[in-house]
């Protein structure tokens, strides 16, 4: 099954209180996160984490699916397409 590359945007409003669900849905898919990052600062209504991912697509579906379920979380994204002759690195 091919996997692509997703770049993910999470807008979160009321981060204080929403971060821990969030944090929940991400952490089920961290085998497929390659990288995260987000903006933390307590002194703001809204945070803002971004995520790159490689993932099928149905795996990406399902956690966008689950992050929107959250009120008060947007999701969007950008996926690339992985030609087969294009591989992602890999740590061996």
């Amino acid at each position: 099954m091919q996997k692509d590359i997703f770049v993910v945007g999470l807008m979160v409003d009321e981060r204080s209180t929403k971060a821990p669900d969030v944090q929940q849905v991400i952490t089920r898919y961290g085998s497929n996160i390659l990288c995260r990052n987000g903006i933390p600062s307590p002194s703001r209504e809204r945070g803002i984490i971004t995520l790159t991912m490689e993932a099928t697509e149905e795996e990406y579906r399902q956690m966008e699916r689950e992050l929107q379920e959250l009120q008060g979380v947007t999701v969007d994204s950008i996926h690339f397409r992985q030609p087969e002759s294009f591989q992602v690195c890999h740590q061996s």
